[in-house]
């Protein structure tokens, strides 16, 4: 199999809002998210899209919380690690954007506003401009983060504009309650708005994980599970660990011939320099 047909799993292993009353097994502390980032390597993951949390579980963007994080996911695996700079609904553009002074390889860009829920996620477009040029400067390769189809237009605004450089590597978030239903047709939607040379991932929410990350393996594309994303391995039963929603998507796309990229091969494919 040609190596850049090889699928790239991103394991969310936290985000921002699950807590540890929703499933126990939630990752707050820097050497907790650490081991399940390991976990999930080990099961397959070639990617770890990280958020920080306090002590208590709430959210954070401290830098020094994410080097923690950083520091201890390196001890224990080598996986490309992304950081978020999309934070939680109401931090500003100053906090969200402390990550990428770390120089990761990776980090997610938003690139638009969407309801969330009864909130809103807030991007005008001159943080996009502010947030894509500092991930210029730090160097770091991002992702598009995309909650509705306008956001795609937004990022190829940013290319015009010399602050984004192909090839661009989208993940469709799909099924938050105010952004875009999580559908094949919609999916498909997408994926054919993106320019050519493009890869992508798909992230369903809750329940819509599982048939996300099956059309993607089925169209070429790369998947994203977790707790970020979904806390149950199917309906009524809690996940144990994020592991064990990699080992899934493992699994299905062995039975339908695709490989699962090792974090090198990641890095090709999604055009990542290294240092």
């Amino acid at each position: 199999m040609n190596p850049l047909d090889k699928v790239i799993i991103t394991a969310a292993v936290v985000g921002a809002e699950v807590m540890k009353e929703h499933n126990p097994h939630v990752p707050y502390t820097p050497d907790e998210i650490a081991d399940e980032v390991a976990r999930a390597h080990q099961a397959g993951a070639s990617v770890a899209h990280i958020h920080a949390r306090r002590s208590d579980g709430t959210p954070t963007q401290d830098r020094k919380i994410y080097q923690q994080i950083i520091e201890k996911i390196k001890e224990r695996c080598d996986i490309i690690i992304q950081v978020s700079t999309g934070g939680a609904v109401g931090m500003s553009p100053a906090e969200r954007i402390q990550p990428l002074e770390l120089h990761p390889e990776m980090g997610t860009l938003t690139t638009g506003s969407v309801n969330f829920g009864e909130d809103i996620f807030a991007n005008s477009f001159n943080d996009l401009k502010i947030f894509a040029q500092k991930f210029q400067e730090y160097r770091v390769k991002p992702e598009c983060e995309i909650f509705e189809v306008g956001m795609i237009s937004n990022a190829l605004k940013l290319v015009k504009l010399g602050l984004l450089h192909p090839p661009l590597h989208f993940d469709f978030v799909m099924g938050v309650p105010g952004g875009i239903p999580a559908t094949p047709k919609n999916l498909l939607h997408l994926v054919e708005q993106i320019p050519e040379g493009s890869t992508w991932t798909v992230a369903g929410i809750g329940r819509w994980q599982l048939p996300m990350a099956a059309h993607a393996l089925l169209w070429g594309g790369h998947v994203r599970v977790g707790f970020e994303d979904n806390l149950f391995y199917e309906k009524g039963i809690l996940a144990t660990s994020n592991a064990q929603l990699v080992e899934r998507v493992v699994r299905l796309a062995r039975e339908i011939g695709r490989d699962i990229a090792s974090p090198d091969e990641a890095r090709k494919i999604l055009h990542i320099q290294q240092s």
